[in-house]
């Protein structure tokens, strides 16, 4: 599946977009996707992949966003204890950490 991610991801930067790539680079407890899970966001809000099944999707996209406009990667992290966790669904008691990064 993470080849379909990068494939379209290529494709979108073919076509003249800008993109980012999300992955899951840490994981603890219970988290919705296993390390190494990718989403590809292009500068039109189109997404491809998961990096966690939908409860962090617009945030880490949100954030792939402003990775496109400065080029700076970021590395984020979402859990249980961390107050956007709940703000943006991610209630399931884990914690996950998503490199994003701009395509080039």
């Amino acid at each position: 599946m993470a080849d379909n991610i990068v494939e379209q991801a290529a494709a979108w930067r073919a076509a003249g977009r800008r993109v980012a790539l999300a992955t899951v680079v840490a994981t603890w407890g219970s988290s919705p996707r296993p390390v190494g899970s990718q989403m590809a966001v292009d500068d039109r809000g189109s997404m491809a992949g998961s990096v966690s099944g939908g409860c962090i999707e617009g945030a880490v996209a949100h954030e792939a966003t402003k990775t496109m406009e400065d080029g700076e990667s970021r590395l984020l992290s979402f859990g249980i204890t961390n107050e956007m966790a709940w703000e943006v669904g991610l209630a399931c008691g884990g914690q996950v950490q998503v490199y994003v990064e701009a395509v080039e």
